[in-house]
């Protein structure tokens, strides 16, 4: 048998208070007494009321929705995305928000559509490149958003990242503490640059200045995501560079196929090669032999994307960039 639905009259009449007072218990708009709001929240868990999310909505003008917009694109690792698609949706419930997932590569019109609905009352944005052509509309919403990234120009925006350009910067520093003095970074596929995306523009500049200052050679590659396209880009790079004794792998696909490379090729890591990677800590820890990596923070990059769309929800004032020091990691490959 289906269960029948609880209303907010039931919970008021097993509480013993008024329908008013259950409202305001559900909506802080008023101050309730300790004894009486305990009762009624005893009275919604002993019946299993729960508030109606229309009636909700229209009462406070919310839909109490997050958007996520993370358009599926070329060259883009699923797995490390959904990592912080699953962040934000578990500190959204913190916050008892649901989220609309947006996947689609739609550019502004499916930002200007969702807004146009009133389906959500903020927005949380993905993959954002340097000219990021969502920019300009997300200044003009009155919905707030935060970005999860930094386009070029970020003012007026509230964006929150790990600190690539300095990731990129302590790998190559590592490398150097380790005595090595050629030295290499196999970034993401071609068409991420090509877009002009932001975390992996960012880190390949942070890489070449740290190789500029600290006085090294060393060269930046785009790095495809097949075993195959990785091989060649490997061996290539070797007989290009006869000297180099350290790689950063900046493409959390290709990291097991580098490694792969390597061995092949006859170099061991670390003895012949070092090898650091900016990666999600478990795939460092899994790969053979672990590997040294800057940790990619999704989990906490989420969950602070959220608290900061909720206070600007709630009018608080936020500061605009939010940048996540790296965090490097030794381990075995270096």
């Amino acid at each position: 048998m289906s269960r029948r639905t609880v209303t907010i009259s039931e919970v008021a009449k097993h509480a013993g208070v008024a329908v008013s007072t259950v409202s305001y218990v559900l909506s802080g708009k008023r101050t309730i007494s300790a004894d009486t709001r305990r009762r009624v929240l005893d009275s919604i868990n002993a019946l299993g009321y729960h508030p109606n999310a229309g009636a909700r909505a229209l009462a406070s003008k919310r839909s109490n929705v997050i958007a996520l917009v993370l358009p599926l694109r070329a060259g883009m690792h699923v797995p490390v995305l959904m990592r912080f698609a699953s962040a934000v949706v578990t500190a959204a419930r913190r916050f008892d928000h649901d989220v609309l997932l947006l996947t689609a590569d739609e550019g502004t019109a499916g930002i200007r559509r969702v807004a146009a609905s009133a389906l959500v009352d903020a927005l949380v944005l993905m993959d954002v490149e340097l000219d990021d052509r969502r920019v300009p509309l997300l200044r003009e919403l009155a919905e707030p958003s935060v970005l999860i990234g930094f386009p070029a120009r970020p003012a007026g925006l509230t964006c929150v990242d790990l600190d690539f350009h300095a990731a990129g910067a302590r790998c190559a520093e590592h490398l150097a503490e380790r005595g090595h003095q050629e030295i290499a970074l196999l970034g993401a596929p071609s068409v991420v640059y090509d877009r002009g995306t932001g975390f992996a523009t960012r880190t390949r500049d942070g890489f070449a200045a740290a190789v500029a200052d600290l006085g090294l050679k060393g060269v930046a590659l785009p790095c495809e995501e097949t075993f195959d396209e990785v091989y060649e880009t490997v061996r290539d790079l070797l007989l290009d560079h006869p000297g180099l004794s350290g790689v950063v792998v900046h493409n959390e696909a290709a990291v097991s196929h580098v490694l792969a490379a390597l061995r092949q090729l006859g170099r061991r890591v670390p003895q012949d090669m070092a090898v650091v990677a900016i990666c999600p800590e478990d795939v460092a820890e899994r790969a053979s032999p672990p590997l040294t990596s800057v940790l990619i923070p999704a989990e906490e990059v989420g969950r602070e994307a959220v608290r900061l769309v909720m206070d600007k929800l709630e009018g608080r004032v936020v500061p605009d960039s939010t940048l996540l020091a790296p965090l490097l990691a030794v381990r075995s490959s270096t």
